[in-house]
């Protein structure tokens, strides 16, 4: 307990942004840690009085008990309480339970009379030592619409978990869940398995040229015309059809009918939002989206900078919004300036406009607190995903206010006269990078697609001109990345609830990610999906929980009460709830064996859990023997050259392949053994003469 007197006392969430802030304050500050919630709606019970307006009841947690006495204490010796929280919803409704339990506690208070300390509330968007200046001049009063619309959210999460999730355990199994984002995201992957599974390829075919100048230079191209008709994707659906065309063009003379060069620019993209920076992280440095936030709250609320103490390097991580600050602006110009020359450097600030819907317009993109804060310059106090992850926002900021990158774009059109009298007509594209503008600072994979020079009319020989096969592919599997901007283009979730909800639905078993790190619904998964949709609609789905975004908005802004928005959704829900009790059977999942439990003798059956498949005796719940079913290979370990190789599962449910010996033999690859050995068998195939089966002896 602190033994200053006579302070003003400022709450913030955590001890690594209290430790930030308190190195730009005097000693008139003092600085302390709420460690996040200090209240919440209890987990053993609903916690929602349905009866009486939906009415929450907050309990402090157990774990929480001993900082809530620490933190009213230290109140009693303040001059003032200043409410530092997050500057989003969740950090309103923070601030707003913080001043629920001092009030009351004073009320508990044997001196009653006692004078209320004044309470205010500020907000940023970095933590710098200017940022919290401001602040300070600048207090406000709790923002009670923002509380509220938090307050519907939890409760609106709180009444479907815990009202809808009893209901699959009777339907279904034990332990499973659902919830009104993480349904939807469930469905969304399931959907797209399913088209996966139910996809046609499509064949359709190109003609391809190579074309050799005067001077023996290659030109490739494909055809784009016949005629004066462009040739769509499908319009050779086969072989005799491709074959037919080329057929046309033997002998003919080509020469260059037409040479288009121009300039193209291509401009850079906005700073990050959180739901790209999530995207972009996935893509680019492997990182999960709950591993990006982690790493970019580290950055946010400080990190150890040697001599110049902790430091926020990158401004408030949960945002929608694409708005950057003046003093960043002409930072920004300032330091393109000064590292990559006046030519790359704008004019005027390039601003954004905000499409995210719903967006918070008040709030800042993600970018770096000081544009002059280099990556290369603070590596060696950064781990490696601190650098790697402020490295990308960094170069994705200063890119945002450098000049487009300039390329020369050269198109070659090739023409022939076919036997028939018909023009055939090819394309060659050829592109240059003449400028690289921002792509200095944010580089993208380019490769220049040089032409030789040719002129009109000039006359080509044809080295190759043949038809070549494709298949259309089905539609990829989801990746974290890709599923965030799905949720987020059809206005699912918030900055806050992406990469909870991605966590939410790996851990709950319902999605797997795959050696591709693309995520594919499990068994369960699929089975809750057919449930939820079938019985419960509205649960999953896309535009009515887009709907219910924008009503929580609206109470955000004021225009609603949140306990009508509770009730329009909860009577219709309830009501459908209870007779789906009646009328849903229970669906046994469960498949028979030829296997007997050692332990009472009756038939061992496979059951399907939230993580997957096992074997159950039968005899439950007087027997309640269970067993792990082992995916074998069939393959020897490499290592002792006894145990066999079989498949398993790390706790983050990544797989490997180890020796069915362990512990005695430690033997574990992250590599497919079966791929190995198909790849050998096909191999040893395409070496050895192959001999007939069985139906060609007997014959």
């Amino acid at each position: 307990m602190s033994s200053k007197n006579n302070h003003a006392l400022i709450i913030v969430e955590s001890p690594t942004k209290a430790r930030t802030i308190s190195k730009f304050l005097p000693g008139a500050y003092h600085v302390i840690s709420s460690y996040g919630h200090m209240r919440d709606l209890p987990r053993s019970k609903l916690g929602v009085d349905t009866e009486k307006n939906f009415e929450p009841h907050y309990i402090v947690p157990q774990k929480a008990k001993a900082r809530v006495k620490e933190l009213t204490a230290e109140t009693k010796n303040a001059s003032q309480i200043i409410l530092a929280t997050d500057e989003d919803r969740e950090g309103e409704a923070i601030a707003w339970h913080i001043t629920q339990i001092l009030d009351a506690a004073r009320a508990k208070s044997k001196l009653k009379n006692q004078k209320e300390t004044p309470t205010s509330r500020i907000v940023f968007h970095e933590i710098t030592k200017k940022a919290i200046e401001a602040a300070l001049e600048h207090p406000r009063a709790l923002d009670m619409n923002l509380v509220n619309a938090q307050q519907a959210r939890r409760v609106l999460d709180r009444l479907v978990g815990y009202e809808l999730s009893p209901f699959l355990w009777k339907k279904l199994i034990r332990g499973l869940s659902a919830g009104r984002v993480q349904s939807v995201a469930v469905r969304l992957i399931v959907e797209r398995e399913e088209e996966i599974k139910k996809f046609i390829p499509q064949e359709y075919w190109t003609i391809d040229g190579l074309f050799l100048t005067a001077a023996k230079e290659r030109i490739a191209a494909h055809l784009v015309k016949i005629q004066d008709e462009r040739i769509d994707k499908f319009a050779i659906r086969n072989k005799a059809a491709a074959d037919a065309i080329v057929n046309e063009m033997q002998h003919a003379p080509y020469h260059v009918a037409s040479v288009t060069k121009k300039e193209s620019r291509r401009m850079p993209l906005p700073p990050f939002t959180t739901s790209t920076l999530q995207q972009d992280a996935g893509r680019k440095l492997r990182f999960s989206a709950k591993q990006t936030m982690m790493v970019a709250q580290q950055l946010y609320e400080g990190v150890e900078l040697g001599a110049h103490g902790s430091v926020g390097l990158i401004t408030y991580m949960r945002t929608d919004s694409l708005n950057l600050s003046e003093d960043s602006l002409s930072e920004a110009k300032r330091v393109v300036t000064e590292r990559f020359g006046a030519p790359y450097a704008l004019g005027e600030p390039r601003r954004f406009k905000t499409k995210s819907k719903g967006a918070q317009e008040a709030h800042e993109a993600i970018r770096p607190t000081d544009p002059a804060r280099h990556p290369d310059d603070i590596k060696d106090f950064l781990d490696i995903k601190q650098w790697k992850l402020y490295n990308l926002i960094w170069r994705r900021f200063i890119a945002s206010q450098m000049t487009p990158a300039v390329f020369d774009t050269t198109a070659v059109d090739i023409q022939a006269a076919g036997a028939g009298g018909k023009t055939f007509t090819f394309r060659a594209n050829g592109v240059v990078k003449k400028f690289a503008g921002f792509l200095a600072a944010y580089p993208i994979k380019f490769e220049d697609a040089l032409l030789p020079e040719v002129a009109k009319g000039e006359k080509l020989d044809a080295e190759k001109v043949e038809g070549v096969a494709h298949f259309t592919e089905p539609p990829p599997r989801f990746t974290e990345a890709s599923l965030v901007k799905a949720l987020e283009e059809y206005g699912i979730g918030r900055p806050s609830t992406y990469a909870p909800t991605l966590s939410t639905i790996q851990a709950r078993g319902y999605i797997d990610k795959n050696e591709q790190r693309r995520l594919q619904p499990t068994e369960i998964g699929v089975k809750v999906n057919a449930l939820l949709t079938e019985h419960f609609p509205h649960i999953v789905d896309i535009a009515f929980t887009a709907h219910m975004e924008e009503e929580f908005d609206k109470i955000a802004e004021g225009k609603a009460p949140w306990q009508e928005m509770i009730k329009a959704f909860y009577g219709p829900f309830h009501q459908n709830l209870t007779a789906k009790y009646e009328e849903v059977k229970k669906e046994i999942m469960e498949e028979k064996t030829d296997q007997v439990c050692e332990k009472c003798g009756k038939p061992m059956v496979i059951k399907t859990g939230r993580f997957g498949k096992f074997l159950a005796c039968t005899g439950f719940p007087d027997c309640k023997n269970t067993k792990t079913i082992k995916k074998t290979t069939g393959i020897t370990c490499p290592d002792c050259n006894e145990g066999e190789l079989l498949e398993r599962k790390t706790k983050k449910k990544r797989i490997f392949w180890g020796c069915s010996r362990y512990p005695d033999c430690k033997y574990a690859t992250w590599a497919n053994p079966l791929k190995k050995k198909e790849e050998a068998e096909e191999a040893q195939a395409k070496e050895e003469p192959a001999e007939p089966d069985d139906e060609s002896l007997d014959s």
